[in-house]
């Protein structure tokens, strides 16, 4: 019998808030957000989720890989996009504001700890659970809506930290009998939710939420051009505040990948 995915119970939930919603879910695919993006650029663009039981040729920011389980055997994970089109006044800080809405629907009172670490990660005990990534696709010439595509990626199970630079953590963790199915349902109507709130609002109403659960306040940072300095959390907009030897700072999430630094023993 084939995994229940609660699709109709997913769309049945968000169509409300996006009348023609639509939820899929294939055997296995490149990319979830790889194939919205490309249905984007041919016209195709009504809100929709499309997640995969096995994604072959996954990526994160950066260009950096995310490959969901290969096989049967492997330890399960959760990749998903959700495509729908968007018009903000700013998009400083949406990124954010889709880990805060991961991490509540996760982690919903923090009992369990879970940190975000800007721009676009959720840490669990120092190590990566989940994964964000933000694409968009213009609509038409000079519009200020855009069809915007966020892929998530989430360790359900286990997984090896073989050539990972950040060892993974996984939802089974705290959670032994969570399934990918599970899990998604849990995620998808908050995460619409709070992007429509983004988009009437802002990054400005997820910055103190955003603040609950930041990793790298109060702890030294090193930039990926080298400087290092003490992290102050993040602004209004979502930038990265650093402070440094000559003084505050702003980063935003194009510029850099930031680390804590790890005092040697």
């Amino acid at each position: 019998m084939a995994t229940p995915w609660f699709e109709d119970e997913i769309a049945g939930a968000v169509a409300p808030l996006l009348p023609g919603f639509a939820v899929e879910v294939v055997p296995e695919i490149d990319s979830t957000s790889s194939e919205l993006m490309r249905r984007a650029r041919d016209g195709r663009q009504a809100p929709v989720l499309l997640a995969a039981e096995r994604q072959t040729a996954g990526h994160g920011r950066m260009g950096r890989a995310w490959q969901s389980a290969q096989s049967d055997r492997e330890p399960a994970t959760l990749t998903f996009s959700l495509g729908l089109p968007l018009a903000p006044r700013d998009w400083s800080g949406l990124s954010l504001a889709v880990g805060v809405s991961v991490a509540e629907s996760l982690d919903p009172s923090n009992a369990v700890g879970l940190s975000l670490k800007w721009p676009n990660d959720l840490w669990y005990r120092e190590r990566k659970l989940v994964g964000i990534l933000i694409e968009t696709a213009t609509l038409q010439q000079d519009a200020a809506e855009r069809y915007l595509v966020i892929g998530i990626g989430i360790n359900i199970g286990p997984r090896d930290a073989t050539g990972l630079s950040t060892p993974p953590a996984w939802v089974q963790e705290w959670r032994p009998l969570a399934t990918p199915a599970e899990v998604l349902r849990d995620i998808a109507l908050p995460l619409v939710r709070d992007i429509q709130l983004f988009d009437k609002d802002g990054f400005v109403p997820f910055a103190p939420r955003f603040a609950a659960r930041d990793v790298l306040r109060g702890r030294e940072v090193q930039l990926s051009d080298g400087t290092e300095g003490l992290c102050e959390g993040v602004g209004w907009g979502g930038e990265l505040l650093v402070r440094t030897t000559s003084g505050v700072k702003s980063i935003i999430s194009a510029e850099v990948s930031v680390r804590p630094v790890r005092t040697r023993p």
